[in-house]
């Protein structure tokens, strides 16, 4: 594995939309005491049910620790590879390399600095050394060489692109000040157009309300083929989800893509708002000195979180009425995969869901 110092634009490299072919997909095994209530065990049956699902369409690689080695070998399939790695958490989106390709088929990392979604200004935890690792040594087993970005914070689930000269981002969360601060929004702009070698930025406001990553793209808004989107929504206007999710609308309504397509836009109706019960919380260990969720606590739940395999797509279920509307809509959506919907609640209350958990490798 090579660490490059190049841009890939320049090299003809460019991210590939997440519904075009993958060889494989890499997740990272749950145990963190301040994530994972009860030691992790509902997060790890739920885990591991992702993994099976995508484990049809991809070959799946699970990241685990050496103390949860024997454990993860035994809950997942005997198809998923085990491989041990050091991590601080679970979030192979956001911890691991966005891959890029050219069009000779060769593929190639980027390693962006991690700084578990805002270091010192607002992050949720430090250290996060072992986590900033994950981007190359996941390339060193890949055999990929490697882009370094390190100068640059950035997490996967802060950009959607459309494999067609889009990317889409949201202000609060490429703007905030636990990021990038010294630079401009033009500046970050740039910096994604020369990385991901995109011609076109698409900035939304918001993301879903509450959204402890500062609100990552990937929770609210996901392409799900070139000039089509589906958008987290809610009728409900007094709800403040409501106001985030029309300010994308409206965005979105009045943009066009890089090829001057104007967006096809799909609202994915909102389960009915999720919050931490006394049960949930007294399973959390806390986090230096402070408690990491709250009683009432209200969750960031989101359909859109799902996760674009060969032929699969795998999406969250909350046990809500709103479970299966959402996945009539998906159905819709993607004919030609299998809509799998899995319960993921426990993932949820880590503060994420099941993209958060997922990083493709293209093909």
């Amino acid at each position: 594995m090579k660490i490059l110092e190049s841009i890939p634009r320049e090299d003809g490299f460019r991210m590939p939309a997440e519904y075009e072919r993958h060889s494989g997909c890499y997740m990272i095994w749950p145990e963190r005491a301040d994530s994972w209530q009860f030691g992790g065990i509902a997060a790890k049956k739920e885990f591991a049910q992702v993994a099976r699902a995508i484990q049809t369409s991809e070959q799946v690689t699970m990241l685990v620790s050496e103390k949860e080695y024997d454990t993860a070998r035994r809950m997942l399939p005997d198809n998923v590879r085990v491989v041990e790695m050091s991590t601080d958490d679970a979030w192979a989106r956001d911890c691991g390399p966005t891959f890029v390709v050219n069009d000779k088929g060769e593929v190639r990392g980027i390693d962006w600095y991690f700084n578990a979604w805002g270091g010192l200004e607002d992050g949720l935890y430090f250290p996060w050394d072992k986590d900033n690792k994950v981007a190359r040594k996941v390339c060193d087993l890949e055999q990929r060489d490697v882009y370094n970005a390190r100068h640059f914070v950035l997490e996967g689930g802060a950009i959607h692109v459309d494999g067609e000269g889009t990317a889409m981002v949201t202000e609060a969360c490429l703007l905030s000040k636990g990021r990038n601060p010294d630079m401009t929004k033009s500046e970050i702009e740039d910096m994604l157009k020369e990385y991901l070698n995109v011609d076109k930025v698409i900035w939304l406001k918001n993301g879903i309300y509450l959204d402890e990553t500062n609100e990552h793209v990937d929770n609210i808004c996901a392409f799900v083929r070139p000039s089509e989107v589906v958008l987290a929504w809610t009728d409900d206007e007094k709800d403040p989800q409501y106001a985030m999710s029309k300010s994308c609308y409206d965005i979105l309504s009045s943009e066009i893509d890089a090829k001057g397509r104007k967006l096809t836009i799909h609202k994915l109706p909102l389960p009915t708002p999720i919050h931490m019960t006394k049960k949930d919380c007294e399973g959390i260990a806390w986090c230096d000195d402070e408690p990491t969720r709250e009683v009432g606590e209200r969750l960031a739940a989101s359909y859109v979180n799902f996760y674009i395999a060969n032929t699969c797509v795998v999406m969250p279920g909350f046990d809500d009425p709103m479970d299966e509307k959402a996945k009539e809509i998906l159905i819709r959506l993607f004919p030609n995969r299998e809509v799998i919907q899995l319960p993921t609640r426990n993932i949820l209350i880590g503060g994420g869901n099941i993209h958060c958990i997922t990083q493709q490798v293209p093909e």
